[in-house]
């Protein structure tokens, strides 16, 4: 057995224990989004750092949600000024101003990925997102949040922080790999194990929507024929949908 191994073994048993002990809040996420569907309201998803990832995953790809958008802020991702969007996640205040850039209501559902969950700008926004009727869904490492202080003011971390947490199942540290010759282990799960969550909540909450009579609008692969499809929605959404 070598790294391969070891790293698809301990990434299989971390989706098994999502699968097997998160069921009930995915369900309960899956129905919140169901319900903003219904009436006509939206997904937004927001991370900093790699978490960032996950909310490009709800984003305007084939299978995906029409009224989905991501809170998208260069100086939160690592493909310009990594270290700096280091320090800003932990600046408290960021999140007012970036959450005042999205026309957020009442009904919304709002997914926060962060794996440690203790930096401000997650929990902050999170805070924020809920005072103003939006339900927030955590997504984070229950492990790693646990073991360290949070960043934010009110001694919260984004799991507190949020209506409903979701755990990853991660480590520690989120890399679960350790190599002979090194203190440290590598091959990080956290995107492999959210973008299982963020797309389990999107089919489930898609069916829910389904069963009570509501058809969503839904992204097909523009590598097919999906162009004309598509850009129906995207005419109608792009006045709304600031990253389109």
């Amino acid at each position: 057995m070598n790294s391969i191994d070891l790293y698809f073994e301990e990434s299989r048993r971390q989706l098994e224990r999502v699968f097997t002990s998160q069921r009930d809040p995915l369900e309960q996420a899956a129905s919140w989004l169901a319900d903003a569907l219904i009436n006509d309201h939206w997904l937004y998803a927001f991370g900093t750092g790699h978490s960032h990832l996950l909310a490009e995953e709800v984003f305007y790809r084939a299978g995906g949600l029409a009224r989905a958008v991501p809170m998208l802020d260069e100086n939160l991702m690592l493909h310009e000024r990594a270290i700096e969007a280091t320090h800003i996640e932990r600046r408290e205040g960021y999140a007012r101003d970036l959450l005042g850039l999205y026309p957020v209501e009442t009904g919304d559902l709002l997914l926060v990925a962060s794996n440690s969950g203790r930096n401000a700008v997650p929990t902050e926004l999170t805070l924020l997102a809920r005072e103003r009727g939006l339900k927030t869904v955590a997504i984070t490492n229950f492990a790693q949040s646990r073991a360290w202080p949070s960043r934010h003011s009110s001694g919260k971390r984004l799991m507190d922080a949020a209506d409903l947490a979701i755990d990853n199942c991660g480590l520690d540290g989120d890399a679960c790999v350790p190599l002979p010759g090194l203190k440290t282990r590598v091959g990080s799960t956290s995107t492999l194990t959210g973008a299982f969550i963020i797309n389990a909540i999107n089919v489930r909450g898609i069916e829910l929507a389904l069963a009570s009579g509501h058809t969503p609008e839904i992204y097909i692969s523009s590598n097919t024929d999906g162009d004309d499809h598509n850009d129906r929605l995207l005419h109608k959404y792009k006045s709304r949908i600031r990253h389109l």
